[in-house]
């Protein structure tokens, strides 16, 4: 009696995408975007409570006080760098917060698992956190208009420095989430290095006011250039170079998606 040959069992083949998953990225893309919406008190409303605030303690309690600016009053000197400062925090948080999270869940399969490129998960993580970033600046843009007058005197700036700032900022959020393995060590970039470089940045003062060697240092700090330049997006002028400003932005925020995709490609902290 024959017996009929028994054909080896085939694994089925992965789905083949050509070229970009646009499906999975958008859906990404919005995973991370109605992650912060559904808790717009706590991830939109209260960054404006603080930028207020600030606006409180050094605009209207100091009012008379502050000599203006360059020309410009204090009022319209200080706001764009605290819409900038709520740019560059709430960017950093979202997209940080979203991979920590995930891995101390064991919740990262739920991106590996789907057919994405590394290439798209940096890119829906990375407008996610910008998309939040972006938000809360013009929330905050919106908020302090009834304290100063803010004339826009050079819109490309505001959209350059503004954009460049969240998705750097993003992306750091993002080379943070992945390097980390516990919150303190959130805790520690936050607060050892975010939130130093953006206050020693120019948000308050003009950093040529500064004495040496502090004035010289804060030309090397580059959220001085991303401050400087949406400044000037306002007021029309600039402490530092805009050349170099716009140079460096985009510089690293080429040389933070590579390092973030780097990270995605080898796996770094994620397939452990």
């Amino acid at each position: 009696m024959k017996h009929e040959p028994v054909e080896a069992a085939v694994p089925p083949v992965p789905r083949d995408y050509h070229g970009i998953n646009w499906a999975g990225f958008r859906t990404l893309y919005m995973r991370e975007v109605r992650r912060f919406w559904k808790v717009g008190a706590q991830t939109l409303a209260a960054p404006v409570v603080t930028a207020l605030l600030y606006m409180m303690v050094f605009v209207v309690a100091a009012q008379g006080a502050r000599p203006p600016v360059h020309g410009t009053p204090f009022s319209t000197f200080v706001a764009p760098g605290l819409i900038m400062m709520s740019i560059l925090n709430n960017a950093f948080a979202n997209s940080s917060s979203s991979l920590l999270q995930s891995k101390m869940n064991g919740l990262m399969g739920d991106f590996l698992t789907p057919p994405l490129t590394p290439l798209e998960h940096v890119a829906a993580f990375s407008l996610g956190g910008a998309t939040r970033g972006v938000l809360v600046g013009a929330v905050t843009w919106m908020a302090v208009l009834p304290f100063t007058r803010l004339p826009i005197a050079h819109p490309w700036a505001i959209l350059y420095f503004g954009g460049g700032a969240a998705m750097i900022l993003s992306l750091l959020g993002i080379m943070a989430g992945l390097w980390s393995e516990k919150f303190d060590h959130m805790a520690v970039v936050t607060n050892f290095i975010v939130m130093p470089m953006t206050f020693l940045s120019g948000t308050f003062y003009l950093v040529e006011r500064l004495p040496e060697p502090f004035r010289t240092a804060s030309h090397y700090n580059p959220f001085f250039y991303l401050i400087d330049g949406f400044r000037y997006g306002f007021s029309g002028h600039a402490e530092g170079s805009l050349v170099a400003g716009v140079g460096m932005t985009a510089g690293l925020m080429v040389f933070c998606a590579c390092v973030s995709l780097w990270m995605f490609e080898t796996g770094y902290k994620i397939k452990t």
